[in-house]
Parts: structure tokens; sequence; C-alpha cells
């Protein structure tokens, strides 16, 4: 029986039990789900970073969007929320639409 030890999306138990397979689940404190969807943010974004299409590329940042609203949500808000922080950034600070690469400041 191959062992995974990872937060999987809420729906993957009966998916898993739907093909006739037996499993073993637990659901995680507080803490450790935090620390776990900081692990599985990790693993999704290598997955971004390795994928090899742009198919591929959405489906990885699809996943790491649903991280971050799970995370938001631990730490006390709302994607919306979060959106408006970037939106305040982008006000002071500029997006990354112009493709600016800071080489060096003397």
């Amino acid at each position: 029986m191959p062992t995974y030890n990872k937060l999987v999306r809420d729906k993957i138990p009966d998916i898993i039990k739907d093909t006739g397979k037996k499993l073993n689940t637990r659901i995680l404190s507080d803490q450790e789900y935090i620390l776990e969807l900081k692990n599985k943010t990790q693993e999704e974004l290598q997955e971004y970073l390795n994928a090899n299409n742009n198919e591929d590329a959405l489906e990885e940042l699809a996943d790491l969007l649903e991280l971050i609203h799970a995370l938001a949500k631990v730490h006390g808000s709302s994607i919306e929320e979060v959106d408006k922080l970037r939106r305040t950034k982008t006000e002071k600070r500029g997006a990354f639409d112009d493709k600016v690469f800071l080489i060096d400041v003397e």
C-alpha cells in the first residue's frame, strides 16, 4: 500500500473509495493544517516550475490559487482581502507587466 502522508483536496478520499480501494485518513489540528498547507504550496509551486506547457502550468496555478484561498482563511482573512492588498501594492509599487529586470544600483 503506497504511503502519502500529505494534505489532499476534500473529495479525494471519496474518489479513492469509489475505485474500491481502502484508505486511512485523519483530520489535522489547526497548527498541522497550516504546516501542511505550506508544504502543499511548495509541492504545487515545484510542479508549476516543472510544467512543460501552458495547460500544465495553468493547472498548477489553479492548485496554487486554491491553496492561497485556504491560507487566507486560516490567517483570518479572505481571498478578497488578499486581492485588495495586492491591488494596493500594485498602485504603490507597480505590477510585473513591464518585465523590468533590475541589474544593480549604485
